[in-house]
């Protein structure tokens, strides 16, 4: 097995990047955050796995190896293949995806190209006691989602209720969500009084 890359980096695409080592150009496909950290011309390390068909040989390259743990073992679900695998790690990061399919947060994993309701449902029961999210970071990240969803729903109530349709009631909400992530990621939680106030006013001046 290659464990590692280690050599100057001679091109980046949209989907690989090729690492010169011992004068061999290596053709390794990668994330999209992955590539985003190799420079063409400057040296990069990067963890590798090797899938082995009977047709092919095809070296998948990460930034980490805690991603090469989380790609190798992602592939021992049923349905999971190296590009699936791959694909999941390009839009969710290894914590991410612990506390997913440890919460059962099929949400969060059909977002992934190629992973619908019934696949999300198979990868959480056959992975929960084995990708390692703790119980805390779990609840920390439910209780992170459920606030930002809270508020969401406070709001777009709060102007059905006051006579708004369903269709402005959103339009209004996206309006103030800057508003409400600026909150969140101060450690705030959401003044839902303060954005209702914000949601009217962006209504008034449609």
């Amino acid at each position: 097995m290659i464990a590692s890359v280690t050599g100057r980096v001679a091109a980046v695409a949209p989907d690989a990047a090729v690492v010169e080592v011992g004068g061999v150009g290596v053709l390794v496909h990668c994330t999209p955050g992955t590539l985003a950290t190799l420079r063409t011309g400057q040296e990069a390390r990067l963890a590798t796995s090797l899938v082995v068909r009977e047709e092919s040989l095809t070296l998948y390259g990460f930034a980490t190896d805690d991603e090469r743990a989380v790609f190798e073992l992602l592939q021992t679900a049923s349905g999971v293949g190296p590009k699936l695998a791959l694909a999941m790690l390009a839009v969710h990061s290894p914590q991410a995806l612990r506390v997913a399919v440890a919460g059962a947060d099929l949400k969060a994993l059909t977002q992934v190209p190629g992973i619908g309701q019934k696949g999300a449902q198979r990868i959480v029961l056959e992975l929960k006691d084995r990708l390692g999210a703790s119980p805390e970071a779990v609840d920390a990240a439910l209780n992170g989602s459920r606030k930002d969803t809270l508020w969401r729903e406070q709001v777009h109530s709060g102007l059905v209720g006051l006579g708004y349709s369903g269709k402005d009631a959103d339009e209004a909400v996206a309006a103030v969500e800057p508003q409400a992530e600026a909150d969140l990621a101060a450690g705030r939680a959401p003044q839902i009084a303060a954005l209702l106030k914000a949601a009217l006013r962006a209504l008034s001046i449609r």
